[in-house]
């Protein structure tokens, strides 16, 4: 059990999150350049970065959707220990590498860019996001072993049950890397879609709705989650 005397209200943590997710998702617009303006044919040169806005869009969501889930996560915590908080910065952390990476992936893209570096630009897309999914890995046994940072106590079970949610991001984006890789980047570009999805679909937990109970797997947490779903 968490020493009280150690534990702090949630709410800075929470906030400085919540600023650090703002701050990602306003750096995504920046990585769209600006034409050149001292030349003609504006039109087309705005046509021409449709790569740039496609990655915004999509890791837009994408970062909306985390921020879903690591707001329906804090809703459930009232106090923050130490190890909870370097797990939340290791979250942060890799969250705000998603600029970087989509910055690449849409200049790989671009009309002028090698066919070349398609490949390499969708298997960082894919490691960042990777890094991403496996920073929540520890936080659901975390929080399932000490219960009492969590609002309500009685939750531990609920909570211990999401633990599968991060090893689909991990094996989804792993999948993505290598066969974005060694077969075609298009196939990677839909599994990142497919995360945004399944994150989107599963941000208020596995127990949520019908769709998210149906991604849960087989055993002990789908028999939690059946007995505390909604009615």
């Amino acid at each position: 059990m968490a020493d009280s005397s150690e534990a702090a209200q949630s709410d800075r943590a929470e906030a400085f999150s919540d600023a650090i997710f703002a701050i990602t998702i306003t750096l995504l617009v920046l990585e769209i350049p600006r034409p050149p303006l001292d030349e003609p044919h504006l039109g087309r040169h705005l046509l021409d970065a449709w790569p740039e806005y496609a990655a915004f869009g999509v890791s837009f969501v994408y970062v909306g959707a985390l921020w879903l889930n690591h707001h329906a996560l804090f809703a459930r915590i009232a106090r923050v220990d130490l190890k909870l908080h370097w797990i939340n910065l290791f979250i942060l952390g890799t969250s705000a590498l998603l600029p970087f990476s989509t910055a690449v992936l849409a200049g790989a893209f671009g009309t002028d860019a090698p066919t070349s570096n398609q490949e390499a630009a969708v298997a960082l897309y894919a490691v960042v996001a990777l890094l991403t999914s496996a920073a929540w890995i520890p936080v659901f046994p975390h929080l399932s072993r000490h219960p009492e940072l969590l609002e309500r106590p009685e939750d531990g079970d609920l909570i211990a049950a999401q633990h599968s949610r991060p090893w689909v991001g991990v094996a989804s984006y792993a999948a993505a890397g290598i066969l974005g890789w060694l077969i075609s980047p298009i196939i990677a570009l839909a599994l990142f879609v497919w995360m945004i999805v399944y994150h989107a679909v599963t941000s208020e937990g596995l127990h949520a709705n019908r769709i998210a109970r149906s991604l849960t797997p087989p055993g002990r947490a789908r028999d939690v989650i059946a007995r505390r779903r909604p009615q």
